[in-house]
C-alpha cells in the first residue's frame, strides 16, 4: 500500500495541536531536575563500566532488499579509527518479473538471501533494513513543552498521536517511531520528529529476513539510510560547511525527493514523476520527451530549493544525486542546464571509506550511488543504551514493533556478558596473584638453597664433631655420676676414688659406687668373665689405701656385650684408715 510521502519539517501553528499544556509547579520541576541529574550520573557510570562498545551498540550488516537484487554490506573501525569495509556482495535474482518487489515474492527472497549470506560469508544476525520512503509517514508536529514523563503518558493513551496526527487508519495499524527533536522554551513548544509505517509491511519484510537467517533488529526509511551514508562521508571527507549543508536529490524510477540537511537535520520534499515518466526512463529515446521530463522535474527540484533559501537564507550550490539509472550521466546534462548555477554530482558512499583488495572488483563500479542505502545501513548500530538518544534527531531510527522487547533481551545479554567477564576476570586476577606469590616463594627458596652442597657438607663435618662430643659427655656424665656418691671433701677420699679407677681392668664398667662416710666402699659393676672380677679384686688389694677387698655378690647381667653375656658383681672395699 502507498502511503503519501509528506514534507518533513513542515511544522504545524502550535494551535493546530489540541493536545492541553501540561501544568508544572515549582516542586514537580525540582524533582524532575533531581531525577533527571541521579539518572544521568546512572547511565555514565554504566557506560563507563559497560565501555564504549557495548554502549554504542552491536555490529549490524546492512541488508537492502531491491527488485531483482539483495545488496549486502558490513563495515567495521579499525585501529586507526578508520572505516573498512568488511563484507559486500550485490546477489542478483533470476527467474522474477521485472520490476517485481521482495513483497510481491517474500518465500524467493528468502531462498536468495541464505544463498547471499553464505557467498558473502557474514556471520553477524542482526541485519538493518530499510523500507521505501513511500510506505512510510514521516511528519514533525509542533506540541507543548513536556517532560519525559509526561510525553510517555500521552502517547500510552494515544492522546498525543490522535490530537496531532490525523491518520486514516487506526493506530493500532501502525508501527510508530517519534523522537523530540527541538525544544522551545521561549514558546513553551517542541518538535516530535513522527515516522509511522503499516504494521503490515513491517511484518512482511521481517519475515523474509528470518527466512534468511538474519533477526532483523533494525528496520529504517531508506531517506535516513541515504542521511547516514551522507553523513558519515562528510564526517570523513567533507568540509565544515559540507557537514552544515548538504542536499541531496534521490532520481530514479522508485523514489525521487530532494532532502536538505541543514544543521544534522533533513527538510525532504516528495518529487512526483507519473507512471509514463518511468517508462520513459527505462525505454524512452525520445529526446522531446526526456527533456519535457526533465522540465517538470527540475521545476519541483527548484521550488523545494528555493522555499529553503527563502525560510533559511542559505544558499545551496551543488546536488549530491543518487540514481538507480543506468543513463544517470544524461539526465545530470540536462539537470546542469536547467540549473546553470547549481552543480549535480553522483554521490559516492565509499569515498573515503577502506576497501580491502578481495573486494575492490565487487565495488569497482561507474555509479556507486544507487549503494547509498546498503551502505549508510551497514553505519548502523543497535542502540541498546540510548547512546545516540540525543546525538542527533534521526540517527536511531527504528520501526521494528517489538523493539523495547528486543532491546531489553540485548540489554540483558550484554549485562550477563558483562558479569561473566568480571567473574572470569577475578578468577583470572586471583590466579595471576597467587602465581606470582608463588614464583616469588620460590625465587626466595631457590637463593636460599644455592649453598645447598655447602651447607650439607657443614652440617655433616658438624655433626661428626658433635658425635665426639657427646662421647666424651657421656664419658664425664658417667664419671661426674659415679663421684656423686663421694660426698666427703677429704682429699683421703679422692686418693681412694684415684686407686679404685687405676685398678679397673678391660672389659670391666662401674655402674656405682657408695660410700658409707667411715671405711667402706661398695663398688656395682659388670665383667666379661669371672677372672675379670678376680682381677679387679687383686688390683684392688694392691693398693695401699685398700685394706681388703672382697666379692659381695655376683650375678648375670641384662646388659650384653655382642653375643656374650656380662656378670654383674659386688665387691666391698675396706679402708685403710690413716
Amino acid at each position: 500500500m502507498k502511503i503519501p510521502f509528506q514534507n518533513l519539517f513542515k511544522k504545524k501553528d502550535a494551535s493546530d495541536a489540541a493536545v492541553p499544556q501540561p501544568d508544572q509547579t515549582s516542586s514537580s520541576k525540582s524533582e524532575n531536575n533531581f531525577f533527571s541529574k541521579l539518572k544521568s550520573k546512572f547511565g555514565s557510570g554504566l557506560k563507563s563500566r559497560l565501555g564504549k562498545n557495548a554502549v554504542q551498540g552491536e555490529e549490524i550488516v546492512g541488508v537492502e532488499l531491491c527488485p531483482g537484487e539483495i545488496r549486502l554490506s558490513q563495515v567495521s573501525n579499525n585501529k586507526s579509527n578508520q572505516w573498512v569495509l568488511d563484507k559486500f556482495y550485490i546477489h542478483k535474482i533470476d527467474g522474477l518479473p521485472e520490476g517485481s518487489t521482495a513483497l510481491e515474492n517474500p518465500d524467493k527472497y528468502g531462498e536468495e538471501l541464505q544463498v547471499a549470506l553464505q557467498r558473502s560469508k557474514i556471520t553477524t544476525s542482526n541485519a538493518a533494513i530499510a523500507i521505501p520512503v513511500t510506505s512510510a509517514i514521516i511528519r514533525v508536529v509542533t506540541a507543548p513543552l513536556m517532560s519525559d514523563e509526561e510525553l510517555k503518558k500521552a502517547i500510552d493513551t494515544d492522546s498525543l498521536w490522535e490530537n496531532l496526527v490525523q491518520l486514516t487508519d487506526n493506530l493500532a495499524d501502525y508501527s510508530i517511531f517519534h523522537q523530540v527533536i527541538n525544544k522551545d522554551t521561549t514558546g513553551n513548544t517542541m518538535d516530535i520528529l513522527f515516522v509511522a509505517s503499516k504494521l503490515s509491511d513491517i511484518n512482511s519484510y521481517t519475515e523474509i529476513i528470518k527466512k534468511g537467517g538474519l533477526n532483523a533488529v533494525i528496520i529504517d526509511v531508506k531517506c535516513f539510510a541515504l542521511k547516514s551514508a551522507v553523513d558519515q562521508v562528510n564526517q570523513i571527507v567533507g568540509s565544515i560547511e559540507e557537514s552544515n549543508l548538504t542536499a541531496v536529490l534521490e532520481f530514479g524510477l522508485d523514489e525521487n525527493y530532494v532532502m536538505i540537511l541543514y544543521e544534522n537535520n533533513p527538510i525532504i520534499t516528495d518529487i512526483f514523476i507519473r507512471s509514463q515518466d518511468r517508462k520513459t526512463l527505462t525505454e524512452s529515446n525520445n529526446q522531446e520527451e526526456m527533456d519535457a521530463l526533465v522540465r517538470r522535474y527540475m521545476t519541483q527540484v527548484k521550488q523545494a530549493i528555493q522555499d529553503f533559501e527563502t525560510k533559511y537564507e542559505k544558499r545551496i550550490r551543488n546536488l549530491k544525486v543518487t540514481s538507480n539509472l543506468p543513463n544517470v550521466e544524461e539526465y545530470l546534462g540536462s539537470f546542469r542546464k536547467n540549473m546553470v548555477n547549481t552543480g549535480f554530482n553522483l554521490f559516492d558512499p565509499l569515498d573515503g571509506i577502506k576497501v580491502p583488495a578481495q573486494l575492490e572488483e565487487s565495488v569497482n563500479l561507474g555509479n556507486r550511488s544507487y549503494l547509498s542505502t546498503v551502505m549508510g545501513l551497514a553505519f548502523r548500530k543497535l542502540d541498546v543504551f540510548g547512546y545516540y538518544k540525543f546525538v542527533t534527531a534521526v540517527k536511531n531510527i527504528n520501526l521494528l514493533p517489538n523493539r523495547d522487547s528486543m532491546i531489553a533481551k540485548k540489554k540483558a545479554k550484554v549485562f550477563s556478558n558483562f558479569a561473566f567477564k568480571g567473574v572470569v576476570g577475578i578468577v583470572a586476577a586471583i590466579y595471576i596473584i597467587l602465581f606470582g606469590l608463588s614464583f616469588w616463594q620460590i625465587t626466595a627458596l631457590n637463593k636460599k638453597n644455592a649453598d645447598y652442597e655447602v651447607v650439607v657438607q657443614q652440617h655433616q663435618l658438624k655433626q661428626t664433631e658433635r658425635n665426639k662430643f657427646l662421647k666424651e659427655k657421656n664419658i664425664i656424665s658417667k664419671s661426674l655420676e659415679l663421684s656423686n656418691s663421694i660426698s666427703s671433701n677429704k682429699v683421703l677420699n679422692f686418693r681412694v676414688l684415684a686407686q679404685i679407677a687405676s685398678a679397673v681392668p678391660k672389659r670391666v664398667k662401674f655402674s656405682k659406687i657408695e660410700y658409707n662416710g667411715a671405711d667402706l666402699i661398695m663398688i656395682e659393676g659388670s665383667a666379661s668373665s669371672d677372672q675379670d672380677i678376680l682381677k679387679l679384686i687383686s688390683n684392688l688389694k694392691n693398693k695401699k689405701l685398700i685394706k681388703q677387698a672382697s666379692l659381695a655378690n655376683m650375678n648375670l647381667s641384662n646388659q650384653n656385650q655382642g653375643s656374650q653375656a656380662m656378670k654383674g658383681f659386688k665387691i666391698a672395699c675396706i679402708l685403710e684408715m690413716i
